[in-house]
């Protein structure tokens, strides 16, 4: 695997730290409130059991599986919920954790899921934030990193389910996916 890696960005040490500084502050901003943290399935995992271990206030932990990758490197735009939630999201301070925000339109749909569903509020909170991907405006008020127009992997994250074991984040060499 490593030999697929073209450059570590960000090393485990590294994303503990902002991990847990992450975590405290979410806990100062949400104290006194309803709190339920929404993980992101699959890539989200990783992260969001980190940043609940630094969360120090009461909190419920759920789970939402959505697709619009598939095994490209590319979003289809198109979103589909896998797995639903099994808590009611309505009165709920939910804060929606992601491995990564790129184009943004997973997330742009999610807000809007959890807006019908009659969430108290909604903040998103992702690991890595790649700007120039943007495809929607959409208001990313945590995030740990930002990182260029690369493709990453690595804490979670993947290409084509591989990779998300790694310790750290990475950028693959464009060669690994470039001939699928």
């Amino acid at each position: 695997m490593k030999e697929d890696i073209k450059e570590v960005l960000f090393s485990e040490e590294v994303i503990v730290d902002k991990v847990k500084q992450m975590g405290e502050t979410l806990s100062r901003n949400y104290k006194g409130k309803d709190l339920l943290v929404v993980g992101v399935l699959k890539g989200s995992v990783i992260f969001a059991s980190e940043l609940l271990k630094h969360i120090d206030i009461p909190c419920e932990l759920d789970f939402i599986a959505v697709s619009s990758y598939g095994n490209s490197t590319q979003t289809s735009g198109v979103v589909r919920i896998l797995k639903d939630l099994d808590n009611d999201v309505e009165g709920k301070d939910v804060i929606i954790v992601e491995d990564i925000v790129d184009t943004g339109l997973t997330l742009s749909y999610l807000l809007k899921y959890f807006e019908d569903r009659n969430a108290n509020s909604i903040e998103i909170v992702t690991l890595l934030n790649k700007p120039a991907r943007r495809k929607t405006n959409i208001d990313v008020k945590y995030y740990g990193f930002e990182v260029p127009d690369e493709f990453i992997v690595g804490y979670g994250i993947d290409y084509a389910e591989k990779y998300r074991n790694l310790p750290f984040i990475a950028s693959l060499k464009e060669e690994v996916y470039s001939n699928k």
